[in-house]
């Protein structure tokens, strides 16, 4: 439905001839209306951490070359090996539902995939990435390349 600014409807009015007491009331009304309320307030933000929860089924971590795993948020405050815990609750609460009687969540990927994101969020976990990513690992070294300085900045002579 297309939004119209209270003083276009207020001018058409106008236009219109309408009786100016009425057009004030009905002017007062629409502000009221559109003015947000202030009553309620929002609570803070929750500030949150990143966490990757590595898929290793064959518990063969360190030797494997390529890993698949998942993307999530959960609160600053929580533990970071809290996450495994709340996608467990959250599967929980769904497959209690008649939704999750009928598609009940039986592994990790079957939850992060398909319960709704709402179900995470009463559980403080919000999924990054609904589908695995591949994780890769690194030595932490970026590699340079040691050069002669008078070859990097060229000959002065």
């Amino acid at each position: 439905m297309p939004k119209i600014d209270v003083n276009q409807v207020a001018e058409i009015l106008k236009r219109n001839d309408i009786d100016p007491a009425l057009l004030r009331q009905i002017v007062e009304e629409m502000n009221q209306a559109v003015e947000p309320e202030l009553d309620e307030e929002k609570p803070p933000a929750v500030k949150k951490q990143f966490s990757i929860v590595v898929s290793d089924p064959d518990h063969q971590l360190p030797e494997k070359a390529e890993f698949t795993g998942w993307v999530f948020q959960i609160p600053e405050d929580a533990s970071v090996t809290s996450t495994t815990e709340r996608i467990h609750k959250a599967a929980y609460e769904f497959n209690t539902t008649k939704k999750g009687r009928m598609m009940p969540a039986k592994t990790m990927a079957d939850a992060i995939e398909n319960i709704p994101a709402k179900v995470f969020k009463e559980q403080q976990v919000w999924i990054k990435t609904k589908a695995p990513v591949f994780v890769i690992r690194t030595d932490n070294e970026i590699p340079t390349e040691k050069s002669d300085r008078k070859t990097r900045r060229g000959s002065l002579d």
